[in-house]
């Protein structure tokens, strides 16, 4: 499997992921607006993963398709990054995951529409405005729930505690990234982790939320090494087409 294959899977895999949690929430929403809001969200995670599985299984060739590489591979074979997959946890805490990943992939996009891989380019700027909008949306949460109430800013609190281990990872380069890095396909990550750190700690400051120091940082899902939160979410996403192989509607 090529560097730009195993990118691709990775970049798909991130916005199926973290669309199949979000989607969770539909019908469970705080109030109706925000119900279809993070339901919007995961519709425009899932499209942007479509493209990029599709552009993949014609590098790939043979019988890949879109289907095949959501439905048919094993929780191995998956290059998200472990944030992603975390539990929704309460609101606080998925608003966290997505501000955090949302910052994350603006940057990323911005630098990835100057990509040398052309097919790339013009999917990421296909994509960019619905990442503007995750990212107003999501920024706007953490602002108004770390400077809210003294039970939200607890919250807020908690949701830091849960996931910031996991945020390191998304700027930790796998093999294949560096790769293609230098062949002006993939994007420089340590150029994008200055600008999500500066980002973040003015979201944070304006939220009254600590920003948080010298922390551990879990890593494995670019490599297909996840938690165990993963197998759960592909058991659910997966459950037709291993039920009934080949099913189509």
């Amino acid at each position: 499997m090529t560097p730009l294959i195993k990118y691709l899977l990775h970049l798909a895999d991130n916005t199926l992921i973290l669309s199949q949690r979000n989607s969770e929430w539909c019908g469970h929403g705080p109030v109706l607006e925000q119900d279809i809001a993070i339901t919007n969200i995961s519709l425009d995670l899932l499209g942007q993963a479509r493209n990029l599985y599709s552009y993949a299984a014609t590098l790939i060739g043979g019988e890949a398709t879109e289907d095949s590489l959501a439905y048919l591979r094993k929780e191995r074979e998956f290059r998200n990054c472990l944030l992603v997959e975390q539990p929704n946890g309460d609101w606080a805490q998925t608003i966290l995951r997505q501000y955090c990943f949302s910052q994350y992939q603006y940057a990323l996009y911005q630098e990835l529409l100057n990509s040398k891989d052309p097919q790339l380019a013009a999917i990421v700027e296909k994509s960019i405005k619905e990442v503007a909008y995750h990212l107003r949306w999501s920024s706007e949460w953490v602002i108004r729930l770390g400077d809210g109430t003294e039970e939200s800013h607890r919250r807020m609190l908690k949701a830091i505690e849960e996931l910031w281990a996991y945020t390191g990872e998304l700027f930790e380069a796998a093999d294949y990234e560096k790769d293609l890095q230098q062949e002006g396909i993939a994007a420089d990550l340590e150029k994008i982790k200055q600008e999500w750190q500066l980002k973040t700690e003015a979201i944070f400051a304006e939220a009254t939320l600590p920003m948080p120091r010298n922390v551990f940082v879990q890593t494995g899902g670019k490599q297909g090494i996840h938690t165990e939160q993963l197998g759960f979410i592909l058991t659910e996403l997966q459950y037709m087409q291993r039920a009934y192989p080949g099913a189509k509607w």
